[in-house]
């Protein structure tokens, strides 16, 4: 499988709380709902297509305790692409700490995770998925386990919060693959790792 990472950022790189208000109130954050009001009709098409693409999901811990509380929780999955996809389809989650995972179809990987991801990435031929999850992502990346990135940019700058990448930390240069903006502003860019950056030689 192809590993991809799907996350919704600021352009000032917040990822912490896009969804609600109460999602994620980590370190006294109150601006929590940041990518709600643009999500519309053709971000939620292009997100339907991402998550149909998906032979299995790969979580941390935080993050899927929050999709288990919502999308875990619909009555009715098969009312949404994104629930179906998610109630269907295998969910690991990199975790030493969660030991019973309640929602169905979920394994997980509490070993070594860089050896159980690189194992899951040749049982298949469609994507592992990693939404949300920055401490996963970064791990990931640092470990060169991921073979594209999507970045969900919205037109917002919300001026606190977690950002997806730290101040200090790993590099990497990006190959971009696919570009588009959506009609409300929304960038949606795909890239993937291509080595180390070049630098000017002084």
């Amino acid at each position: 499988m192809k590993l991809v990472t799907v996350t919704n950022v600021s352009v000032d790189g917040v990822l912490q709380g896009p969804g609600t208000s109460v999602e994620d109130r980590r370190g006294g954050f109150e601006r929590g709902g940041w990518a709600l009001p643009l999500f519309d009709d053709e971000i939620e098409e292009f997100l339907d297509g991402v998550f149909q693409r998906a032979e299995a999901f790969l979580f941390g811990r935080r993050t899927y305790e929050i999709f288990a509380g919502s999308w875990g929780a619909m009555e009715d999955p098969g009312s949404s692409p994104i629930a179906d996809a998610l109630h269907a389809r295998p969910k690991y989650v990199a975790s030493t700490t969660l030991t019973d995972p309640r929602w169905v179809n979920t394994s997980v990987l509490d070993g070594d995770t860089a050896a159980a991801v690189e194992e899951l990435k040749t049982t298949g031929a469609g994507e592992l998925q990693v939404h949300g999850s920055g401490r996963l992502v970064r791990w990931l990346l640092d470990h060169h386990l991921v073979d594209e990135l999507i970045l969900m940019v919205y037109p917002v700058l919300v001026g606190q919060g977690t950002r997806l990448f730290p101040q200090d930390g790993a590099d990497a240069a990006l190959e971009l693959v696919e570009s588009r903006t959506a009609r409300n502003g929304v960038m949606l860019q795909t890239y993937r790792p291509a080595g180390r950056p070049r630098y000017e030689v002084r």
